[in-house]
């Protein structure tokens, strides 16, 4: 929360031309760690279908959004109405419930919910497919069907955050796509207070950026 903050140069990045800072105070966190899950970790190619276990967080509106742009088929689970329309909105094909069985098993799933959602996770994938782990909003410990696994020949990948490579290769992508990051709220500092608290309640939509 401070107004200025000193690094090392190196880990000072330019704002690239074509991009704000209001977007690219989203990019360092949960962007760089979806940009990770789905081009280094998942293994998709364009036309397979991902599924992004939440809707309108702000990494599953990150995943959702570039794995649109990178033609992916995005496929997003939600616990609420509104959850859905910002899916939608930001272009997965189709959206369904927490836990809901899906019409057909899916090449990949991105998964920052956690025990809540790992069982659902692992059925859902077909045979020789990946599940990448890159959150635990819901608890870190959860049941595993180890059957399924090595039965279906299923690939746990695990993943956090991603090199400076990816994150040039990531501003790179944004940029020429034509991605606007969804920005979920842009809260002046004073009410950090109040819009932390939302945070840890679970009421936030998208990245909340705070202000000066």
């Amino acid at each position: 929360m401070a107004d200025y903050v000193a690094v090392p140069k190196r880990n000072a990045i330019p704002l690239p031309e074509g991009l704000s800072p209001l977007n690219a105070a989203l990019l360092g966190m949960a962007w760089l760690t979806a940009y990770r899950a789905l081009f280094t970790k998942s293994r998709l190619k364009p036309g397979e279908t991902l599924l992004v276990q939440g809707a309108s967080g702000g990494m599953a509106t990150a995943l959702i959004q570039m794995g649109r742009a990178a033609g992916f088929e995005v496929w997003a689970t939600t616990r609420s109405e509104e959850g859905r329309k910002i899916a939608l909105r930001l272009g997965a094909d189709a959206v369904f419930s927490i836990n809901e069985e899906l019409p057909r098993r899916v090449d990949a799933v991105v998964d920052n919910v956690g025990a809540v959602t790992w069982a659902h996770s692992l059925r859902s994938l077909k045979r020789g497919g990946t599940i990448v782990v890159n959150g635990v909003t819901t608890g870190g410990i959860a049941e595993t069907d180890l059957l399924r696994i090595f039965v279906e020949q299923i690939d746990i990948r695990g993943t956090i955050m991603g090199t400076l490579e990816e994150m040039k290769a990531m501003l790179s992508f944004i940029i020429t796509t034509g991605i606007q990051p969804e920005v979920g709220a842009a809260i002046p500092m004073e009410e950090a207070r109040e819009a932390i608290g939302s945070m840890i309640a679970g009421h936030t939509r998208g990245k909340t950026v705070f202000t000066r």
